[in-house]
């Protein structure tokens, strides 16, 4: 079969790693599939579309005939670093780790790649959500690789810096890095997080009801992690008449549900929908970044 990389794959790795960075990677990546197959003596039966963002996902068949998901990402977006996280939380909250070959890919076990929390009424999306996010708040591997939030945040605030004296971006942009500054002063707690966690990264499983995928793994506050999934939905809180008060409620009942402080959460929520926002604008996408600054100015 062709490994025709989705569209949002192609976009989102060029956005994030460089137009060359990503063709040079997207050349090899019928080959390295197919190697990546071989080896793992894996049978292909389609490419999940849309996918990842920042990888490609094969279904497949093992050699015993049980289903798994073949997961192939540029170093760039190093998977190591999430099959490190993927081992250590060992299939709780998560999906489970199968096999991770030298290649770099990994092999992890079949989910329902096409339901997602985002097919549920929110109310109870956020519910299931926080229930799975809690799992993987863990004490980190002793020896580890992974990143702190400050590391992170750091070189996504230089990213920001030119946006501070936009006339239309300033305003927000400054209190976004004003308010990550005073979080990663006093950070109260140093967890393993997910780091990209909405509800479009939990799955159906059939081992448990929901599991984490795609982590973008780092250490940190829980606060970080859960800073993401209060705007999701974005649009669809844009677009109602009370979409400012109900973003607000959102922070306090996530906060209030899993012992985080509402000002911890509320700063990082800023903080993180600026940062997505001044990166789209960058990438051109003016919707998405408008959608987000406006959400960002409720906070």
């Amino acid at each position: 079969m062709g490994f025709e990389p989705p569209q949002r794959l192609v976009r989102v790795l060029g956005e994030t790693y460089g137009d060359a960075v990503a063709a040079e990677w997207l050349g090899k990546l019928p080959e390295l599939a197919r190697t990546s197959l071989e080896r793992a003596s894996l049978e292909s039966e389609r490419v999940v579309a849309p996918g990842g963002r920042s990888s490609l996902v094969v279904l497949v068949r093992r050699a015993d005939g049980s289903p798994a998901a073949l997961k192939v990402a540029p170093e760039v977006a190093r998977p190591d670093l999430e099959r490190d996280a993927l081992a250590h939380w060992n299939g709780w909250g998560a999906v489970r780790l199968l096999d991770a070959p030298e290649d770099g890919s990994l092999l992890l076990e079949r989910l329902q790649p096409e339901v997602s929390l985002r097919s549920l009424p929110e109310a109870k999306a956020l519910l299931e959500a926080a229930g799975t996010v809690r799992k993987l708040w863990v004490e980190p591997p002793a020896e580890n690789g992974f990143e702190s939030v400050a590391g992170r945040t750091a070189r996504q605030a230089a990213g920001m810096e030119s946006y501070r004296d936009d006339a239309e971006t300033g305003a927000l942009t400054a209190a976004a890095l004003a308010a990550r500054e005073e979080l990663v002063a006093d950070s109260p707690e140093t967890l393993l997080l997910h780091g990209c966690f909405r509800q479009g990264k939990v799955l159906a499983g059939d081992r448990a009801p929901w599991l984490a995928v795609g982590p973008e793994p780092l250490v940190g506050e829980r606060a970080y992690d859960l800073a993401r999934l209060v705007r999701d939905r974005v649009e669809d809180l844009v677009a109602s008449s009370a979409g400012a008060s109900a973003a607000r409620r959102r922070v306090n009942k996530l906060a209030d549900s899993l012992e985080v402080d509402r000002e911890r959460l509320r700063g990082w929520t800023l903080f993180r929908a600026v940062e997505s926002g001044t990166r789209a604008l960058t990438a051109g996408r003016r919707r998405d970044a408008e959608l987000l600054m406006e959400f960002a100015g409720w906070l």
